[in-house]
């Protein structure tokens, strides 16, 4: 089956198409993104103005006149932090629903964290042993841990890369007292998340999934191999503690001739790199290796076990 993946995020709204059959690796066919950076849509009360609405309908129509392109037979479509929190996130989500002819799944932060730690899980596989993933998103952070395909703790935290821009970082480059005052606001929100997998035995491998992960060890990680398509990378704290205070004193249009920098992550690369490093300092990880799958491919391996389940597979 030919299946497409909208999935309408916090920073872009992609369109993924894939080959896929139950039992089998989804195989990519196609994939297409428009960037949108929803967080800057909202107003002082969180709603998404007129401006943004009409970026994401464009968005959605040129996502769905892709999947129509590529030949795709069927349409799942998902919506995360950003359009979940927003006021009049309901009212967006329907008129989009109406527009791509698709339902749309809000997902909870811990559906994200569940959903990643799947396609984690099955890209590593079960020698991977007591797996950790880390996630950072543009409105949220996911963290999943466990020794099966369903994590045995997941968290969401609002320390999305986009979200962390928005509330903090108002020049270009930031000032050293928004970048402090963002420090510690992220030191105050990782220590429960902390404490809580500091009660757990320690992880047998430890991944980091998201475009901002694979931007910073582009940066200043280490190249492991070439699969194929695939670069397998992966980060030291050592190799994000030296890059986080650089990048802060750079703007960021001069931050997209860095290795890994793209434009559509430059505006919140130093807000996702002080999320990394804090995240791997509180939960004492010297070492994370980068993992292709994500959400994404969670969502198809899961929509592909219930088409199963209900005997709907093809």
């Amino acid at each position: 089956m030919r299946l497409g993946v909208l999935d309408i995020g916090s920073n872009t709204v992609h369109m993924l198409v894939v080959d896929a059959h139950y039992g089998a690796r989804p195989t990519p066919a196609a994939d297409d993104r428009t960037v949108v950076r929803l967080m800057k849509y909202l107003d002082d009360d969180n709603r998404v103005v007129d401006d943004g609405i009409e970026a994401l309908r464009a968005a959605v129509s040129r996502a769905m006149l892709f999947a129509e392109r590529f030949g795709a037979q069927r349409v799942i479509g998902m919506a995360t932090s950003a359009l979940r929190e927003a006021a009049n996130g309901p009212d967006v989500l329907a008129g989009l629903e109406e527009l791509a002819g698709i339902n749309l799944t809000v997902l909870s932060g811990k559906q994200e964290a569940d959903l990643t730690f799947l396609a984690a899980r099955r890209w590593h596989g079960w020698a991977a042993g007591r797996l950790l993933v880390l996630d950072i998103g543009g409105g949220s952070f996911e963290v999943a841990y466990g020794t099966d395909e369903n994590p045995e703790f997941s968290a969401s935290v609002p320390l999305g890369a986009g979200r962390l821009t928005r509330q903090f970082l108002k020049a270009d480059p930031p000032t050293s007292e928004q970048v402090g005052e963002m420090r510690n606001y992220i030191k105050m929100e990782m220590k429960p998340l902390a404490d809580s997998l500091k009660q757990l035995p320690k992880p047998d491998h430890v991944v980091g999934t998201s475009k901002t992960f694979r931007s910073l060890a582009r940066l200043g990680g280490q190249l492991v191999a070439v699969v194929g398509p695939t670069e397998r990378r992966r980060m030291s704290r050592s190799d994000l503690e030296d890059w986080v205070p650089r990048l802060a004193k750079i703007p960021a249009k001069a931050r997209t001739e860095l290795p890994g920098i793209t434009p559509e992550r430059t505006f919140q690369i130093v807000a996702g790199s002080e999320v990394a490093w804090r995240a791997m300092k509180s939960l004492k990880l010297d070492r994370i290796e980068i993992c292709p799958w994500a959400m994404r491919e969670g969502a198809i391996l899961h929509y592909l076990e219930s088409q199963m389940r209900n005997g709907e597979a093809t």
